[in-house]
């Protein structure tokens, strides 16, 4: 789990922003996402086909 303190004399919202940064870095937004909903095995395959096409390019 994503952890960030406040340090002295920081506003609110730079520790936001450092801990929306620190979430992206780990993935748990993606992971998330993912078990959020329940995805068909013919979907997994044609999502993964597709990213590894689109990373050939």
């Amino acid at each position: 789990m994503a952890k960030v303190e406040v340090r002295p004399n920081e506003s609110l919202d730079q520790a936001l922003r450092r801990f929306k940064r620190k979430v992206e870095q780990e993935g748990l937004m993606k992971v998330l996402r993912a078990i959020r909903h329940y995805e068909k095995p013919s979907e997994v395959r044609r999502r993964k086909r597709l990213k590894k096409q689109r990373s050939k390019k």
